[in-house]
């Protein structure tokens, strides 16, 4: 096979990723507005709250995949073939029975369909759409633990392109069943077919690359390594549990105080902000494998010059998103969906505030879990979902939906933005993270500057009489893609962190063209 650098490997999938959530969000959108249209707002909220019901249930996953990966980076490094293929039967093994556990609770929880649900009685056969949301989960288990193999050996792009191709395919068929029959139920059998269908075609793929894969003489994992692995496991469960009560439980919230209504029109918003969080993502998710790798054969010093160029892109990226965000989500709403679906600016600033420092954890968390770390801030995330539902259930009664969000936002700001980069520092780079802070406040201070420019040339637009909602929604637009990158680049252009990236771009264009 043949073999590339870590920035090669990283472009590579991040490259293919982009692209991939790229299409994955045009295809999303078109769906997400015939859904709209073709079905009832009830549906709409049906389809958001079993979603985050399956994440809860698939708690019990228990964050296998982060640390199996994890235990990969240096028996791929070293070229150790038994040891993969040792590490590859125990993640079937657990992943089968994962499956089994998410039936078996999913099937217990049928009859508690009504507490999380204020107005269900709107929703024909619920009992039945609940099980087939059960019945794709259970599928996605099967088989699919073979990409996490292909992804700690830095071929992310493989699986992500077969994800595509099978996103492409069910979204097109949902659309059409959508548009000819207006059928809930064909909609999401469509989704297990293409689930099935992508897990077959990466194993077959992964059985190719890895022929070990289908050999029967793979040997136990020492007791050594599987108390190491299984300790990954329970810290990484408490950061699962954390991320699924701080991430899936506002439409919960929303359902069970606001109404079903409410969750449907979140769950607009949600498409839109989630799609462009998971896009930009991907350039993490495409150098995971290489920061994990970067990690069992460099020093710290090298580690961390490379997380500050991660940091200092994440930034930029998050920065320019939020400010699109907050200006253009609206109207996009509008066009698309209907005023009904439109929510105060209030609400949208909060929301794109989440979104933003979300996003700026991303270059932490990829490098804390690359690096294994995750077992020193595992009571952080169980602290961070208490007080996440706390502030949610109080705020909700004075603020409504807001409330739910404001609750997210603080109880994040509490824990995670500190808590996270500490941890990396004092375990992953040893040093004081004084440093990171000080950066971090000077790119808020820059974005706050940027979007503030962006928001006063964006309200201009109704002065100069600009009222129809497609010409608002282009000249702001216009306004949000050069305003904050011309200021990004004024003030980032002589910077070290961009003169490394600069570098790093430049020595691959130069391959490329010695190809």
């Amino acid at each position: 096979m043949e073999t590339k650098t870590r920035t090669e490997y990283s472009a590579r999938n991040t490259t293919v990723a982009l692209v991939s959530r790229l299409t994955a969000i045009v295809m999303g959108y078109l769906l997400r507005v015939v859904f709209t249209h073709t079905l009832s707002e009830s549906y709409v909220g049906v389809n958001g709250l079993f979603v985050d019901i399956i994440e809860v249930l698939s708690l019990s996953e228990m964050g296998m995949g982060t640390a199996i990966t994890f235990a990969l980076y240096r028996p791929i490094a070293e070229g150790d073939i038994e040891k993969q293929k040792s590490l590859m039967r125990l993640f079937a093994r657990l992943y089968r029975a994962v499956a089994v556990i998410v039936a078996a609770v999913g099937v217990l929880l049928i009859p508690f369909l009504g507490m999380f649900i204020r107005d269900y009685e709107n929703v024909e056969h619920l009992t039945l759409i609940y099980i087939l949301y059960i019945v794709n989960t259970v599928c996605s288990y099967l088989l699919i633990y073979k990409k996490t193999l292909m992804d700690a050996h830095q071929l992310l792009y493989i699986g992500i392109f077969y994800q595509t191709m099978s996103w492409v395919l069910q979204d097109a068929l949902q659309i059409a069943v959508l548009i000819v029959y207006h059928d809930f139920i064909m909609f999401l059998l469509i989704h297990i077919a293409a689930t099935v269908l992508c897990n077959v075609c990466i194993s077959v793929r992964a059985d190719k690359h890895y022929p070990y894969l289908k050999e029967k003489d793979a040997a136990p994992l020492s007791v050594e390594d599987k108390k190491g692995i299984f300790s990954n496991i329970r810290a990484m469960l408490m950061h699962k549990v954390g991320a699924v009560i701080v991430n899936n439980t506002d439409n919960l919230l929303l359902s069970a105080f606001v109404g079903l209504a409410s969750v449907g029109r979140y769950s607009n918003y949600y498409l839109l902000i989630g799609s462009v969080h998971q896009m930009l993502s991907q350039v993490y998710q495409g150098i995971t494998a290489s920061v994990g790798n970067l990690g069992v054969t460099e020093d710290e010093a090298h580690v961390g010059q490379v997380f500050e160029a991660a940091f200092f892109i994440g930034q930029w990226m998050y920065g320019f998103a939020f400010i699109c965000l907050f200006e253009l989500l609206n109207p996009f709403i509008e066009i698309s969906f209907g005023g009904q679906y439109v929510f105060p600016e209030t609400t949208v600033f909060v929301l794109c505030v989440n979104f933003f420092l979300n996003g700026m954890r991303n270059a932490t968390l990829t490098f804390r879990d690359s690096m294994g770390l995750f077992w020193y801030d595992r009571h952080k995330a169980i602290v961070e979902a208490a007080l996440n539902l706390g502030l949610s259930l109080l705020f909700v009664n004075f603020l409504g939906l807001t409330g739910v969000f404001l609750g997210t936002l603080f109880s994040m700001a509490l824990t995670s933005l500190w808590v996270e980069p500490y941890v990396l520092y004092k375990h992953g780079f040893h040093k004081s993270c004084v440093s990171y802070f000080l950066r971090y406040s000077l790119y808020v201070a820059v974005i706050a500057i940027g979007w503030l420019a962006t928001d006063w040339l964006c309200r201009e637009l109704e002065v100069l009489g600009i009222e129809r909602l497609w010409q608002v929604l282009s000249c702001r637009l216009i306004l949000c893609i050069l305003v904050p990158n011309i200021w990004f680049f004024i003030v980032y252009g002589r910077s070290r962190e961009f003169r490394f990236l600069l570098g790093k771009a430049n020595s691959l264009v130069k391959k490329g063209r010695s190809v």
